[in-house]
């Protein structure tokens, strides 16, 4: 089978979980390739995500690193077989890659949490809502590529409101709440939308009040991403150079605990609705 020229970032994952499991073992990439009868720029390209992986050679390299942890090895062997197509497919050639990983990604989470301090979180924007952002942020986009990507948002939210929906929570700083994108209807209809989803049950909200003490989470955005087991958890975070995914053991820790302290600072969630229903009749 060729390389892949643009791994997904799930398959990057896979790669780089089997990398430290041999580093954590002490071995060389040159003593895995030797274990399977492989090369050392095949086994390179493996853990890159560039080529893929039986689950019967997982299962072997599992065993040959001393790995204990069954839980992580049949998390692994799911991955290695996953060979799912989903919708996001569509957009390829139309969209970033990136912006396929990040359905992708959703698509698989056991759970996720977004905190957001100065925009409502994709899974629940509206389209007019989302229409201004893309035209906003990229001026000039031709107009069939922003209905792309408005088109692209909306159809992420079956994560949350489809079929299988994931449970799902958002922690919304107030300035998002306020802020107008656009004009006054859109940002009462977008806080309709929020109320909606959540007396739907698809979505938790807690918002965190302009007038709250000791917040100093303005850096705290981002979107947390439950894996089968914590280690493959994944945090997507936003940068100046786009999304970035972020899975390494240490930095899961750090976020975790941020994400804990800025809880903390956030209304429950039935207050933090009755907030959002006074803001729409504010608006």
């Amino acid at each position: 089978m060729p390389p892949r020229s643009n791994p997904t970032a799930r398959q990057v994952r896979l790669g780089t979980e089997l990398r430290r499991l041999r580093e954590a073992a002490g071995l060389k990439a040159r003593d895995a390739a030797a274990f399977l009868n492989s090369t050392s720029g095949q086994m390179s390209h493996v853990e890159l995500g560039i080529a893929a992986i039986s689950p019967e050679r997982v299962r072997r390299l599992a065993a040959y690193y001393a790995c204990m942890d069954d839980a992580l090895i049949e998390a692994l062997v799911v991955m290695a077989t996953d060979r799912t197509r989903g919708w996001w497919e569509e957009y390829r050639g139309v969209l970033s890659q990136v912006n396929l990983d990040v359905a992708e990604a959703e698509y698989h989470a056991r759970y996720m949490r977004d905190i957001v301090i100065t925009r409502i979180p994709g899974l629940l924007q509206t389209p007019d809502y989302a229409r201004a952002v893309f035209a906003y942020m990229n001026p000039g986009l031709p107009e069939r590529e922003v209905d792309a990507k408005v088109e692209f948002r909306m159809r992420r939210r079956t994560a949350v409101d489809g079929d299988d929906p994931v449970p799902y929570e958002a922690i919304i700083h107030e300035i998002a709440l306020r802020l107008r994108v656009s004009d006054r209807e859109v940002s009462r209809a977008q806080l309709r939308q929020i109320l909606d989803l959540v007396e739907q049950g698809h979505a938790t909200v807690r918002v965190i009040p302009i007038d709250q003490d000791g917040f100093a989470g303005s850096g705290a955005s981002m979107m947390y991403a439950g894996g089968p087991i914590p280690q493959l958890d994944t945090v997507l975070r936003d940068s100046p150079a786009g999304v970035g995914f972020i899975d390494a053991e240490a930095q899961l820790n750090r976020l975790r605990t941020l994400i804990h302290r800025v809880e903390e600072a956030s209304l429950d969630p039935m207050a933090s609705r009755d907030f959002i229903h006074r803001l729409a009749k504010e608006i």
